[in-house]
């Protein structure tokens, strides 16, 4: 859908660099979901809900025009887009933290706000992983509360287990693609303790076509306590280039930037989050694309007898009725790879929303798996 303008003599010398690199470094790995990473043209990769149209244009211009730069540190382009991003939001640019990724947020927010001195890390039962973890590493106590029936968060029991700390919501939740209704969220936010932060992780929100859904990021004017999150890794396409944000009261971002390392995005990356804020068209069709993809996939697996969760992400968590490891391991068999397993969900497969050809692909196994 998209190229990438390098003039010829510029790819050449960004080539020559890569092999030189090659000669010293030795192969990497990526330890979270070994396979998922391979980037053979075989392999249909569902199983991290990326956005397989990749950047925008404009993104994909302005890292060509960024290239010269990299010999300088990112403090202009930092400061631009901070600038950018406070005015997309209606907020003071001192209300926005950059980070590498929204992974780095929720890693600072585990670092500053939980541990054996700072209080609990409360979340949902299952949801996005990477924040528990650095909880863990950090001391924390953690409490999971599992999700209701209608797979939204207790927020009545995740606010009696908290003990300060952080409350971690995702919304929408990954992987149940479900979303938290915005009344019961913005009445939950309204009335927890000042002392305990809460943070609401909006990796999905452009996604959501919900009109029970809406962001929070309104309501940090009111409340110091809140800490929203958002990534250019979805519907911007920027996943390898690792590029988030959160939105918060001043004092608060003070309080995370003391903890993150100086330059931790880089002027790749910052331009093309730059660029892709400008391009109008990028949110409009990654949504319309999305939407229709998933609308093929799930009619498909409705006629086959298979229920999903209703989703307001890019992915959908189907229940496959019988124990999914076997199934997740007989795809990957035949190159097609999907999510991992959430033990609270061990009947359930979480599957990224692709091209409709991949789609195609994956019903193909499926079916022949199934049969």
């Amino acid at each position: 859908m998209n190229t990438i303008s390098i003039s010829r003599r510029r790819f050449t010398q960004l080539l020559g660099v890569s092999a030189a690199a090659a000669v010293v470094r030795p192969a990497l790995h990526f330890g979270a979901e070994p396979g998922a990473r391979s980037t053979s043209s075989s392999v249909v990769r569902l199983s991290a809900n990326e956005n397989p149209y990749g950047p925008s244009p404009r993104a994909l211009k302005a890292m060509n025009d960024a290239l010269a730069l990299a010999c300088r540190y990112p403090d202009e382009q930092n400061d631009g887009l901070v600038e950018k991003l406070a005015n997309l939001n209606g907020v003071a640019p001192g209300q926005i933290l950059l980070g590498d990724g929204s992974g780095e947020i929720l890693k600072l927010c585990a670092e500053v706000f939980t541990g054996k001195e700072q209080g609990t890390l409360v979340a949902a039962d299952p949801t996005f992983e990477a924040i528990l973890n650095h909880a863990s590493a950090n001391g924390a106590e953690i409490v999971k509360v599992p999700l209701t029936a209608t797979y939204s968060h207790d927020l009545g029991k995740m606010a009696a287990a908290a003990r300060r700390g952080v409350i971690y919501i995702c919304n929408p939740n990954n992987p149940t693609a479900s979303i938290t209704p915005k009344g019961e969220l913005r009445e939950f936010i309204a009335s927890t303790s000042p002392e305990t932060m809460i943070l609401v992780d909006e990796a999905y929100f452009h996604y959501a076509e919900s009109p029970d859904y809406e962001s929070v990021i309104p309501l940090v004017k009111e409340r110091p306590n809140l800490i929203v999150a958002r990534t250019f890794s979805k519907i911007y396409g920027m996943a390898g280039l690792r590029c988030g944000y959160c939105v918060a009261q001043k004092p608060t971002i003070e309080k995370l930037r003391a903890h993150q390392p100086w330059d931790s995005l880089n002027v790749m990356a910052l331009a093309a989050a730059s660029a892709s804020i400008d391009d109008v068209d990028q949110v409009a069709n990654g949504r319309r694309l999305n939407r229709e993809a998933k609308t093929f996939v799930t009619i498909e697996l409705d006629k086959m007898g298979y229920k999903q969760i209703p989703s307001q992400a890019n992915f959908v968590m189907i229940d496959v009725k019988r124990p999914v490891v076997p199934l997740i391991q007989s795809l990957k068999q035949r190159n097609v790879y999907v999510g991992r397993l959430f033990p609270a969900l061990p009947n359930h497969m979480r599957l990224t929303i692709g091209k409709k050809t991949e789609m195609e692909a994956f019903l193909a196994a499926f079916r022949e798996l199934r049969a």
